[in-house]
């Protein structure tokens, strides 16, 4: 059985994904421990997300590969913003993963909800809030490819913490 969290891990490898920029919180550390678990995919740590997403703007810029965000909920993503809008003026692939509150606390103001997937909608290709662990490693596949395809350009990938904890 297998967890949200190497999931989330196990199809950034699948992808190609070597690199990934961020900042840990609580929203994402089961997949922080995740990616501390394995050495394929190098960690970037950063001092503020606004840095991981303006990071992987530049990587994917100097290496022609899709830059990869990990976030925490609320103020981690927020703070993505301004590098997301950056990679979609200038067509920049880069995939965003946000963590999110869980699941059953979407819409009731919870400590650190964000509305990532609302609030990144205008500057991003696409978006996806994953609802299932099964879904997690279909989400970020989509999310590489529609990042890539045609006018490149930013796609977040929004996961509740419930979902990436749970194992299926």
């Amino acid at each position: 059985m297998m967890s949200g969290a190497a999931m989330v891990v196990e199809a950034l490898k699948d992808v190609g994904v070597t690199h990934v920029f961020g900042y840990p919180g609580g929203a994402v550390l089961d997949i922080y421990d995740a990616l501390f678990a394995q050495d394929d995919v190098k960690h970037v740590l950063v001092r503020h997300e606004q840095a991981a997403a303006h990071m992987a703007d530049g990587y994917a810029r100097s290496t022609g590969k899709t830059g990869t965000v990990l976030v925490t909920s609320g103020p981690g993503a927020t703070n993505t913003i301004t590098g997301i809008a950056t990679a979609y003026m200038d067509s920049i692939p880069m995939v965003i993963l946000s963590g999110q509150v869980p699941s059953k606390h979407i819409g009731e103001d919870a400590f650190q909800e964000t509305d990532m997937v609302g609030c990144s909608r205008p500057i991003v290709k696409h978006s996806f809030l994953v609802k299932r662990a099964v879904d997690i490693p279909e989400a970020i596949a989509k999310a590489y490819y529609i990042a890539n395809t045609g006018r490149p350009g930013p796609v977040v990938v929004d996961l509740p913490k419930d979902i990436v904890n749970v194992a299926e």
